[in-house]
């Protein structure tokens, strides 16, 4: 079964971007960028790798799906289909779409059958909102924790629903940069040994 992977940025106070929705208070140059660069490329929007001169690796994941305040930041710049070598969704209430992507009302019932299906990994794009109405299906998070501390903006995770669940630390590089990765997977008997 495929695996819902919530990969972002934020900041040591939990935050994914300032009130305003900009996350230029995170680290763009710095050693973590490498990791950034190799083990998480997929999650790199096309027009980034091709200015990068990087294939897809296509290791980690082979759709996307993000909330429409993050797939709006392409669109304010032009770019209608921000993860081409990807298979793209984006949870709206809208309609109709550009060639490529898909419009999903139900985001929750969208990843459920994505996760039924044959393939890589789903990375979950963001944003805070559709990261706490997905939380029963994340099965792994990748936070890139940056040495800032942004005092207010959109949590990892909003909405008035989000339950406790718990994770487990798998893994964790701390860089130069000041920025730590950490990767965790949901805590299941398996996780547990139970």
């Amino acid at each position: 079964m495929r695996e819902l992977t919530y990969y972002v940025a934020a900041s040591i106070d939990g935050f994914i971007a300032a009130p305003d929705g900009t996350f230029d208070a995170f680290l763009a140059e710095g050693d973590h960028m490498v990791a950034v660069m190799s083990d998480f490329a997929d999650a790199l929007p096309a027009h980034v790798l091709n200015i990068l001169g990087i294939e897809p690796p296509r290791k980690r994941f082979d759709t996307v799906i993000q909330g429409w305040n993050s797939y709006s930041v392409a669109l304010d710049a032009g770019i209608a289909n921000p993860y081409s070598h990807l298979t793209e969704y984006v949870a709206t209430h809208r309609t109709g779409g550009p060639a490529g992507v898909h419009y999903t009302s139900d985001a929750l019932a969208t990843v459920r059958a994505l996760k039924a299906q044959p393939g890589l990994g789903i990375y979950l794009c963001g944003g805070g909102s559709l990261a706490g109405s997905l939380l029963p299906e994340i099965d792994r998070l990748i936070i890139k924790s940056n040495p800032v501390v942004l005092g207010a903006g959109i949590p990892l995770f909003g909405g008035a629903a989000v339950a406790a669940t718990t994770f487990v630390p798998v893994s964790a590089q701390t860089y130069a940069s000041g920025v730590t990765i950490t990767e965790y997977v949901r805590r299941t008997a398996a996780t547990t040994g139970g």
